[in-house]
């Protein structure tokens, strides 16, 4: 039984990366003899087993044969005489196809060092183009390593291509295709993997409904990279440097779905698109199976962001029934995501990256004047049912009746 470390800790490990999960291989060993070695076994498709003392996942080598469309269209072969090689010749990119073993040398029969040190991101084998989960990994490390300068392979990119041609990428399912989606939105460049995704054709089939936004034009004056599938990769951007909440990034990613539905005669305006993003992040948000809070929170902004932009313009009323649309009173934490949305879709613009956004505290500062009405402030009145509700609402009325002649004093 030989144990080699696998995968992207040894990929950190050469690129001084933070990372704190390690996978191990195991290489002349059978299932009979992990669990012998006191291993509980976790694997479902293929034997993984967890470490008795760490936890940590070390699995069988093994060898794969493509049996049916998509990514689970697998048969895997575990038995003892598969090589180290042989394990690493079925991962998908050359970064990623390096071992390590317990004297830290490093085996690497496929070029991963020297790709490293190109800052490239290469597919090891033609076995690639077989899972299409793959593409959406690949696009995930370039948001990764972007920063880093890494760039994907010409014929990486050329083969991912032509499985989005053959129609590979239409087997993904929703709960891979957004576990992916997650992962990158906690990457440092986000954007880059919708990029990558559009690149390469895949958007189109897995989120049509932000690929629909590119080459959709916007008046200049208000944002200078004009086509709005660009302005939604800045704002994702931008968002990033904002907040590590993800619902955030993602709300900014798709507040703007409504503009791709524009009439071409109304163009380069983009009249009512708020009424309109609401259904279409639904719609994204069904088929990806996002969580409600992602949801919710795109939901929000796609319909209210322009509100945030003319905080200081909006009426005490229009305020109240904003505050309530958004359901700040029992979400508190709402208003702070929605705030930092907004600021980065006003942000999100050529050049503008560090432009005031005085409008988030305004509106922070007055949903706290609505939200600080408590109910036993007119408990003494004695009301019940409907009638109390309405003195309380009235009462948050007056309150940012008066925060609003506050600030206008001032």
């Amino acid at each position: 039984m030989q144990i080699y470390l696998v995968g992207g800790a040894v990929r950190d490990t050469l690129l001084n990366y933070p990372h704190c999960e390690k996978d191990w291989v195991v290489v002349g060993a059978t299932a009979a003899d992990m669990l012998t070695a006191g291993f509980k076994s976790v694997g479902k498709d293929f034997p993984v087993f967890l470490h008795p003392d760490t936890q940590e996942e070390y699995a069988l080598a093994r060898q794969e044969r493509k049996t049916a469309p998509g990514y689970s269209g697998f048969e895997f072969n575990t038995e003892k005489s598969v090589t180290l090689e042989e394990d690493l010749q079925r991962r998908d990119l050359t970064i990623n196809a390096m071992a390590m073993d317990n004297r830290g040398n490093v085996i690497d029969p496929y070029g991963g060092q020297q790709d490293i040190e190109r800052k490239l991101l290469r597919h090891v084998s033609p076995a690639f183009s077989e899972d299409p989960v793959r593409v959406l990994r690949l696009a995930r490390f370039a948001a990764r390593y972007a920063h880093l300068g890494f760039t994907i392979a010409t014929e990486t990119l050329d083969k991912v291509r032509t499985m989005v041609t053959n129609g590979e990428v239409d087997h993904l399912v929703a709960e891979r295709v957004w576990k992916e989606l997650e992962k990158a939105l906690a990457e440092r460049d986000p954007q880059v993997f919708i990029d990558v995704l559009r690149q390469t054709g895949a958007l189109a089939r897995i989120m049509p409904e932000i690929d629909e936004l590119f080459g959709v034009p916007q008046p200049e004056k208000h944002h200078p990279e004009i086509d709005t599938g660009v302005h939604s990769l800045l704002s994702l951007k931008r968002a990033s440097v904002l907040s590590d909440d993800l619902t955030v990034r993602f709300a900014s990613l798709v507040h703007d779905l409504g503009k791709a539905r524009t009439p071409i005669e109304e163009l380069p305006h983009h009249y009512g698109h708020e009424s309109i993003t609401p259904d279409l992040i639904d719609q994204l948000c069904e088929r990806l199976n996002a969580p409600n809070g992602f949801r919710d929170l795109a939901r929000c902004v796609g319909k209210y962001h322009t509100h945030c932009h003319r905080a200081m313009e909006l009426t005490p009323k229009t305020l109240l029934k904003t505050f309530e649309a958004l359901d700040v009173l029992r979400r508190p934490e709402r208003m702070r995501q929605f705030t930092l949305a907004c600021q980065a879709d006003a942000q999100g613009r050529a050049g503008l990256d560090e432009s005031p956004y005085p409008q988030a505290d305004y509106l922070i500062k007055a949903s706290m004047a609505f939200s600080g009405v408590a109910p036993k402030s007119i408990a003494h009145l004695g009301l019940k049912g409907a009638a109390f509700g309405e003195a309380l609402r009235k009462q948050r009325l007056t309150a940012l009746q008066d925060f609003v002649a506050g600030h206008k004093t001032k």
